[in-house]
């Protein structure tokens, strides 16, 4: 299998050469050249494997022999030995055919972690083979960074550099990050919001002339396609503990990149019957406007409750918009240069075939903490704002009530203490045991302003 940049302008890669770039040197995101297809009959057959077992199924024709299939399932296998429950992502019922995937058991109680403890041994297994280090750019909205960092720090190959927005991230998300002391970690706290991080890291990965000749760039934010790989997998594990093959699922999906939910389309595409992918985004609404009014302006970015989805510019939505045009570059590229100026709005078509599988809802503060003040109270069940977003979304959207609808629990509530005492909970959420005294920890970060020069410097620095 090869991987192609959304833009066209960049020569196909093989596997790991992927895994290495991140973002396509010509701007673009790199996708496989064909989606693997999986046929009833054999998704079907899954329904007994565990998390792991099921997870090298998905992900084995991505990686399509470049790691041999016993390492590879060692990478997994390793990847999950730090999730907290035996399930991996266990499925709560709240209501008649009201479900919550809980995705928050991983060592930094997000569901990055999926993600990133696999692609830290990726990293790991990849370079050693190469004899090569490299240099980890990444920037987070919350809980990026710090999966990240825990799926990281042991590599001996890499240093690396996670930019958050300063006093835009709640002091759990913080501390899980600048608590982490070891050589090769740095954490920069950049003066500005998550947008001007991410364009600070794409900025870099175009021009990387300011590292040393022996080093390159490697992404761990959602560009990197192992990342989006990883997410498909809990799409799958949800189904088939719900009836499906034979049962067709719907989503609802936290929504700030675009990428988590872009795995629920892929999972579609392979061959998972999935009714109804929703897009739930909070006040920094783009996606919702895009999806609903064929409105993609980008407006102002407002500080929420729920911080992880403080995003106005989601990069894997053109990885949908590339599928969307049926694999037209050039048509991809003048759309992501209308949307950088601020007026990019979808054909007809395109938005036909985009509404056909996703709805979009948006969600304010007030309209959040009430959903989890009420959840609290009648399920005694707490929620973290995300995941409260996401519910309302799939209560408001749901279309077919025969269909069961799984709502993404993206994070632990501990993780957003004022949004849960806003909603009436009478104490901090508590912390599992493993983080209990995280606010007990020496913090490490660098507060820089949003300047590349600066940036650049304290990069060149600290490697």
């Amino acid at each position: 299998m090869k991987y192609v940049s959304t833009r066209g302008g960049s020569e196909p890669k093989g596997f790991e050469d992927v895994i290495l770039t991140g973002l396509a040197p010509d701007g673009g995101l790199f996708v496989p050249d064909a989606i693997p297809q999986f046929s009833q009959d054999e998704i079907a057959s899954w329904e007994n494997l565990s998390y792991q077992e099921l997870a090298l199924k998905v992900i084995t024709p991505f990686v399509d022999g470049a790691i041999p299939n016993e390492d590879l399932r060692d990478l997994i296998f390793e990847s999950y030995k730090t999730f907290r429950h035996e399930d991996i992502a266990p499925l709560v019922e709240l209501d008649d055919d009201e479900w919550v995937l809980e995705l928050f058991h991983g060592p930094t109680l997000a569901f990055k972690d999926f993600a990133l403890q696999f692609l830290g041994n990726l990293f790991d297994y990849i370079l050693k083979k190469r004899n090569q280090k490299v240099v980890v750019m990444g920037a987070t909205s919350g809980d990026t960074g710090s999966a990240a960092i825990e799926g990281c720090r042991h590599c001996e190959n890499l240093d690396i550099f996670i930019l958050h927005p300063h006093q835009r991230v709640s002091d759990v998300q913080r501390r899980q990050m600048t608590t982490v002391q070891a050589a090769n970690i740095h954490n920069i706290a950049l003066k500005g919001n998550f947008d001007d991080c991410q364009n600070m890291v794409k900025a870099s990965f175009s021009d990387q002339s300011f590292l040393p000749e022996d080093r390159q760039l490697v992404a761990v934010n959602s560009i990197n396609w192992a990342r989006i790989m990883a997410q498909i997998v809990y799409y799958f594990w949800a189904s088939l503990r719900l009836g499906g093959p034979n049962q067709a699922v719907s989503f609802s999906v936290p929504t700030g990149n675009f990428g988590d939910i872009f795995a629920g389309y892929l999972a579609h595409k392979m061959g998972l019957p999935i009714k109804q992918l929703i897009i739930a985004t909070n006040q920094n609404d783009i996606l919702h406007r895009c999806i609903s009014n064929n409105d993609h302006t980008t407006k102002p970015l407002e500080q929420s409750l729920a911080p992880s989805m403080d995003i106005m510019i989601s990069s894997n939505f053109e990885r949908l918009l590339f599928d969307l045009y049926h694999h037209d570059s050039e048509e991809i590229t003048r759309l992501m240069s209308d949307s950088k100026a601020g007026d990019m709005r979808l054909s007809d078509s395109a938005l036909v075939m985009a509404r056909e599988l996703f709805s979009s809802f948006r969600c304010d503060d007030s309209d959040m903490v009430e959903v989890i003040r009420k959840t609290n109270i009648e399920k005694d069940y707490l929620l973290d704002p995300h995941t409260a977003i996401g519910l309302l979304a799939a209560r408001n959207c749901r279309i077919d009530h025969d269909t069961p609808m799984v709502t993404l629990a993206t994070a632990h509530p501990a993780k957003f203490p004022e949004a849960v005492k806003k909603a009436g909970y009478p104490r901090d959420p508590e912390l599992p045991s493993h983080v209990a005294d995280l606010f007990d920890r020496d913090e490490y970060f660098t507060v820089l302003d949003d300047d590349q020069n600066q940036v650049h410097q304290f990069m060149k620095d600290n490697i």
